[in-house]
Parts: C-alpha cells; structure tokens; sequence
C-alpha cells in the first residue's frame, strides 16, 4: 500500500483549479487556431481572433479565462493500493477553496438551490470517483460554466428510436443552443447506463483531447458524422454565422437496460477548462 497525505491531495486540486481556469490545453488552442483558418466567415474569423487572443492573455497574465470560473467537477482514479488517512473529499474540497480564493476566481456556488446565498469559496465540488488498480491517484480538475451547461440535456428515448434518433436529439439540443454555449462548442455525447449515468458518460466526454476517436470503429464514425453535420448547420463563432460551431464531438458508452436508450449531451464552450495530476 502506498499512503499519500491529505495535503499533497489539497495543494494539488489547488494548483489545477488555478491552472484550469488560466491556460486551456494545447490540444484545444490548436483547435481553435485550425477553426481560424477553415472559417470563411468574416466576423467569424474576427470573432476567433479574439478569443485566440483573450487565451494568450489569460495564459501570460494568469488572469482567468472567462469571468465564469465555473462549477468544480472533479474526477478521481484512485488505486486500489492507495491508502488515504482522512476526509479525502474534505481534502479535494480544501483545494477548491483555496485555488478559488488564493487564484482570485469568480465564487459561483449556491448553498441552497431554491433559498439562496453564496458558500464564498466555491465549494462544494461536485466528485466523481472510480477505483481502479495500481498505486497512483489521478486527479482531474473540470471547471464548468453554467452558460454551457444551461444548454445541456438528457433524453430517455426507446430502443426503436435507434442511432437516428440519438442523432436527432444531438443535432436538435444544439441547434435549439445557437449562440447560448459560446461556440465554437465541444458536444460530449453519453449513450446507455440508465437516466443518472448518461449524463455523467457526457461529462467524462468533455475530457478527451480533441482529435481523438472513439475506440470503436462505429462510433468513431458517428463522431465523425455528428461533427460535420453540426458545422454545417451555419450557428458560427459566438452564433453569428460561419463554417465553425463545434471544434469536435465526442462519445461514450455504457450498457443499457433492454427497454430503454438514455441519451445525453453536455455541452462545452471554446473554454474547455480541465487539468489533470497524477500524485
């Protein structure tokens, strides 16, 4: 067993909620410098411009991104020879709530949802968890802005609906988005598990480094597909037109219970802010 203490595990979520909310990944800023040259549009190309730019400035000044610091999503691989004496998501909550405070980052959490008032440090994270073998614990700092999660959505369709259904539901929550998600957007994609689970197979989707594909040659595929499809429906940099609404689609899958076919998709703007350790 490997023992690591609760403070590593605080400095840690820390540094990587500053970091993510600073510099975007290098994947990402490729993508955006590829979607400049490919855009035809004028205001779209204008449009790129700036905000190739705002993410040099934020990456030099280590000013945040955008004024939405976002939710903090975390994702854990804890191995199962980690030892971890303590709260570790006491620890994980610590770290938020100091990247968020000692970064000078936007507090964007509700204590409660209906009632009211700000928690001041953004807390609490919300964690997801997931043990797997070995003696490494991998941390990944996710920061979600509301505007691109407002525009997400789940669906439980039937199994009849099949693949054009889920192509439907994909196509039809973007389009219903337009300029809301600050495209250009990265559309995670989950199909199957059951009506909690889909949603969170979308929200590992946004993880992925652009580029990438499904290992499955079949979804692959619809990747492929649903990419070009959403870039022809004209939305554009910011909603105002152009050849570039999504910089790539991504999905992940789960078994299904036979009477069922839960899709959802969770959207990202061109902030697509997540940082990972492994401790």
């Amino acid at each position: 067993m490997r023992t690591i203490p609760l403070k590593t595990v605080t400095d840690t979520v820390a540094d990587l909620c500053r970091t993510a909310n600073y510099k975007i990944g290098d994947d990402v800023f490729k993508a955006l410098q590829i979607a400049r040259r490919k855009e035809t549009s004028p205001i779209g190309r204008e449009i790129l411009d700036q905000i190739i730019e705002n993410h040099k400035i934020a990456s030099s000044k280590k000013l945040p991104i955008c004024q939405d610091c976002g939710y903090a999503v975390i994702f854990l691989k804890v191995g199962s020879k980690v030892r971890i004496r303590g709260d570790l998501y006491g620890a994980i909550n610590q770290g938020v709530r100091k990247g968020y405070i000692q970064g000078y980052l936007r507090k964007s959490i509700i204590s409660d949802p209906l009632k009211g008032g700000n928690t001041g440090d953004n807390t609490p994270a919300i964690i997801h968890a997931e043990i797997v073998p070995g003696t490494r614990l991998k941390i990944t700092v996710a920061p979600k802005g509301g505007g691109s999660e407002n525009m997400s959505g789940v669906k439980m369709l039937t199994p009849g609906d099949g693949i054009e259904g889920v192509k439907k539901f994909v196509l039809d929550q973007v389009w219903s988005a337009g300029a809301n998600p600050c495209p250009p957007v990265i559309v995670g994609i989950g199909i199957g598990g059951n009506l909690e689970y889909a949603p969170y197979l979308a929200k590992k989707a946004l993880l992925r480094q652009i580029g990438s594909r499904h290992q499955d040659a079949y979804y692959a595929r619809l990747e492929r597909e649903l990419l070009r499809v959403i870039n022809r429906t004209g939305i554009g940099p910011m909603g105002l037109g152009g050849r570039v609404t999504a910089l790539d689609v991504f999905i992940e899958t789960f078994p299904r219970h036979l009477a069922t076919l839960p899709v959802a998709v969770n959207l990202n703007c061109h902030v697509a802010r997540h940082k990972t350790a492994i401790i």
